[in-house]
């Protein structure tokens, strides 16, 4: 099927055509949303701006980004690139050495100014097209990771519990929307909690005057007893809790009545409902019982809960305790069945029990958010010198990430709003970045020629029909 002939290559010297055809809409919305005034206003960082201002240093970076960019050297082949300069009204972008020199101009408070710039154009959106998405009930997760590095002069960098040396940022994010509010740079021996409860508080007031009714979620490492009061007289909260003595106890302690066995849900279903039966060999399960291996298997999962005050508390919160029977086995012979016990703290009483472990559970799918930052986005590739500088990077990079929710906010159909939401970064970039044209800069006006057909076309004119009637006010 694959056939060939003679080959020719010409240069053509009076067509400015590129492969970035979904950059101009994602352009012209940050444009709408006020974004550049934004960083422009709050941000101080140059003295003299001939010719750049530090809005176009940080789109400069994004746009990078969002154009499929994995280092700041690939910025070097966009500012070569007449049509894409066309496309975005510019004459000039700032080079590769330019963008990390303007990362190391940043000081702490400088990364937080920049982060509530951002922040401050989220509003036009959750008060229009966002506002069905953040739902009756938003959910806002908070994790920490290692950003691991193989450079060994990067200042504030420091070896985890893990032995990795690197860098351990925290992040919050909002579950409805996959947003990230804010991105925080630690250095890598700092626990997941530290300094949370501060940028909790940040991503409560920012989303409080939007969002009817606000969930925390986080693992056990922020289950930060100290402020559950506080939290809980406005907000609700689900957070894991350590299997300690105590709890063990009054789990231990309970009647077996108590207990009820948890159901899970199936992890996908069938477009046609039915069970269709696996046909394909476990070829793990194979292996692990031919060479003996040791093999942990669930038998089931019981359910029950109880009334519990920590020590830091004025205030008794409910606790649901999880427990899990499960099997020890070596090859095809068991060992032993071990008891094993988690437990949730929450404020939530409309919900029963399994759905308390149920929403706790979902707080994992942060962790894709977290994986698409690390190798869909790369905002943890850690690309300059220090530890300030990179965490400037990781927002400048973190931004497409955002862009990518915001855009997909715009297209009409729900369903399509949810599938380009929970869509990964690289295939977003595939399906509407990606798209060759060519580019006609006028005096007061710009016109982008789609080269051929796309499947995503329509989702693309969709989000841009929405972008032009939409003021932003």
């Amino acid at each position: 099927m694959f056939g060939t002939g003679k080959v020719h290559y010409e240069v053509g010297g009076n067509m400015e055509a590129m492969n970035f055809g979904g950059i101009v809409p994602v352009h012209r919305m940050v444009t709408k949303l006020g974004l550049r005034e934004q960083i422009d206003s709050n941000l101080r960082l140059l003295k003299v701006h001939l010719p750049y201002h530090e809005s176009d240093h940080v789109l400069n970076t994004t746009y990078n980004v969002l154009c499929g960019g994995t280092r700041l050297e690939d910025i070097e082949q966009l500012r070569h690139d007449t049509a894409y300069m066309n496309a975005l009204g510019a004459d000039l972008i700032p080079d590769p050495t330019t963008a990390g020199d303007f990362t190391r101009r940043f000081t702490e408070e400088d990364v937080v100014t920049l982060m509530e710039s951002i922040n401050a154009v989220r509003p036009k959106l959750w008060q229009g097209r966002g506002a069905e998405l953040l739902g009756p009930i938003t959910y806002m997760d908070v994790d920490g990771t290692i950003a691991p590095t193989g450079g060994k002069c990067k200042g504030g960098m420091d070896i985890s519990y893990k032995g990795i040396w690197g860098y351990a940022p925290l992040i919050v994010s909002v579950a409805n929307t996959k947003e990230v509010l804010y991105v925080v740079n630690r250095p890598g021996n700092a626990p997941s909690h530290k300094g949370a409860a501060k940028w909790i508080d940040k991503g409560l007031e920012l989303l409080e005057p939007y969002a009817p009714r606000i969930c925390i979620r986080g693992d056990t490492d922020f289950s930060l007893t100290t402020h559950f009061d506080r939290w809980a007289k406005t907000k609700d909260f689900i957070f894991g809790m350590d299997c300690n003595s105590a709890l063990r106890t009054r789990a231990e302690a309970l009647c077996e009545a108590s207990w009820s066995r948890l159901q899970r849900k199936p992890k996908y279903e069938t477009l046609t409902g039915e069970t269709r039966e696996r046909h394909q060999e476990n070829v793990k399960a194979r292996i692990v019982k031919e060479r003996n291996y040791e093999n942990l298997h669930l038998n089931y999962e019981d359910i029950a809960e109880f009334e519990y005050q920590p020590g830091k508390c004025s205030r008794p919160y409910r606790m649901v305790a999880l427990r899990k029977n499960i099997s020890r086995m070596k090859g095809e012979n068991a060992l032993i069945d071990e008891i094993r016990y988690f437990f949730y703290i929450t404020t939530r009483t409309d919900l029963t029990a399994a759905e308390v472990v149920y929403c706790a559970n979902e707080r994992c799918d942060q962790e894709n958010i977290i994986e698409q930052l690390k190798n869909g986005v790369n905002a943890m590739r850690l690309p300059v010198y220090d530890l300030v500088s990179n965490w400037a990077y990781m927002v400048m990079a973190t931004l497409a990430w955002n862009i990518k929710s915001w855009f997909a906010m715009m297209m009409h159909l729900k369903s399509d709003r949810d599938a380009y939401i929970r869509m990964e970064f690289r295939r977003f970039i595939n399906s509407i970045i990606l798209i060759p044209c060519r580019v006609v800069r006028r005096a007061r006006s710009i016109i982008v020629r789609i080269i051929g057909y796309q499947p995503t076309l329509d989702r693309l004119f969709s989000a841009w029909n929405t972008i032009e009637r939409t003021g932003f006010s």
